[in-house]
């Protein structure tokens, strides 16, 4: 882990710079312990990184590295509780816009897409872009598809969509370019926490 200059009141800690499993659970551990730490006015996790932003009235670059190494150094060998839940999602896929794009993108049938979207428990990495919004990993490789080569102006509310291999749902009407393969009725996104984990389930 490093620790880098944001902004004149923010540091950056960089973690290993891979989507995984490992580095999730690195980021979810560190980012419990660090937000606890007086004079932390805002802490956001994501994929393989953490912005943390501090007030100026009590630290500075240096000293706010001291307080990070040492809160961690401290709490390194303490078991930290984590809530992660199971979060599943009834799914409506009739309602994908672009589902058969994603089967023909991949060479698969549309049931093929469903299967293979259904079947993965993701985690949450990230939440941001949009209030709500969580991003999902890892798509399986065999549905994973490029973001539309020209976004939408609006996406419907509770969209599930696809992007590379990332999922999520749009939790408001907003402008954007992933792929869209089902339809949800879901409506609690603040429910979503880093290191959850979420299933699509077929309606």
């Amino acid at each position: 882990m490093t620790i880098k200059i944001a902004s004149v009141d923010s540091v950056i800690l960089y973690f290993d710079q891979i989507i995984s499993e490992e580095v999730l659970e690195r980021v979810q551990s560190t980012y419990i312990i660090l937000k606890e730490l007086n004079g932390v006015i805002d802490i956001i996790p994501s994929y393989c990184s953490i912005l943390i932003q501090y007030d100026l009235c009590i630290y500075d670059y240096r000293s706010i590295q001291e307080a990070i190494t040492k809160r961690l150094s401290t709490h390194q060998s303490t078991t930290i509780a984590k809530q992660n839940k199971l979060i599943r999602i009834p799914t409506l896929y009739e309602e994908g816009l672009d589902l058969e794009r994603v089967a023909q993108c991949n060479h698969l049938t549309i049931e093929e897409v469903i299967r293979l979207h259904t079947q993965t428990i993701y985690r949450v990495y990230a939440i941001g872009f949009i209030v709500g919004f969580a991003f999902l990993a890892s798509v399986n490789e065999k549905i994973a598809t490029p973001r539309l080569s020209t976004p939408r102006a609006k996406v419907p509310k509770g969209s599930v969509a696809i992007a590379d291999r990332q999922t999520a749902i749009y939790p408001q009407d907003s402008a954007g370019g992933w792929n869209i393969i089902g339809h949800t009725a879901f409506d609690a996104f603040e429910q979503f926490s880093i290191g959850d984990s979420v299933q699509f389930v077929r309606v």
